[in-house]
């Protein structure tokens, strides 16, 4: 798998590319976003936020808008915000800093399948998220759910959605109104074998909400998981 690892600090991207190499991938490096965006596409995209010429989430936009690979963002930044408008504009994973080699290798091998999945399914076949075969749009209220062409509609307005957080609405309305909890929700969105922390969940439940409008479509059960609300759509669910 060639990688193209977006990092500046040569104190971090050295010995980071020569881990990486031991683990068998094949290490392209620079150091600004511009040279990120002219350079050929890889297989996977590890993009430090922090970039001298601009800003890590324009490169994140601007990759997205042309290609499908997949991005993991690494970021040495607190603010959570930063997470989540990179998670809407189509990063796959983010890694806070420091963190060790084992545990973003995992991550990258976890995106991969997660990005092999996708590719392979069908039309007419329910995406990697486990929500269950069919072909026919759903809606939950004004919220239409098409999970052939992976496509949702609020209101007849399309909400542009990242992979993952059409996965994990997609499973939400499997049932609208039940709890799923966390441990389902990172086993069936993620991977049974996730490696990683679970704010990622409430980070792109974070990102879900805000681009669905109301954050009252997604409630939170403490100390359990999530749940879909009809109330929040002004209407009953319609297979």
């Amino acid at each position: 798998m060639r990688v193209l690892l977006i990092e500046d600090d040569n104190a971090i991207a050295e010995p980071l590319a020569e881990g990486l190499g031991r683990y068998g991938f094949a290490v392209d490096r620079v150091g600004t976003g511009a040279a990120a965006l002219a350079a050929p596409v890889p297989d996977m995209v590890l993009l430090d936020l922090g970039l001298p010429d601009m800003d890590g989430i324009d490169v994140c936009r601007t990759l997205r808008s042309c290609s499908r690979v997949p991005i993991i963002m690494i970021t040495a930044r607190g603010d959570e915000t930063d997470r989540v408008v990179g998670l809407e504009l189509g990063a796959d994973d983010y890694l806070s800093k420091p963190f060790g080699l084992r545990e973003l290798v995992a991550r990258m091998r976890a995106v991969t399948r997660r990005a092999r999945l996708t590719d392979t399914i069908s039309p007419g076949m329910p995406s990697g998220g486990g929500t269950g075969p069919t072909s026919t749009p759903q809606c939950v209220g004004v919220l239409l759910i098409d999970r052939r062409t992976r496509r949702v509609h609020l209101a007849e307005v399309q909400v542009a959605l990242a992979p993952k957080e059409f996965d994990l609405l997609a499973l939400l309305a499997e049932d609208p109104g039940a709890v799923y909890s966390r441990q389902h929700i990172l086993d069936t969105v993620w991977d049974p074998n996730y490696f990683g922390p679970t704010k990622t969940l409430d980070v792109h439940i974070a990102a879900l909400r805000r681009k669905l409008g109301n954050p009252t479509w997604i409630e939170t059960v403490r100390g359990v998981g999530f749940r879909l609300t009809v109330s929040a759509g002004g209407g009953e669910d319609h297979r």
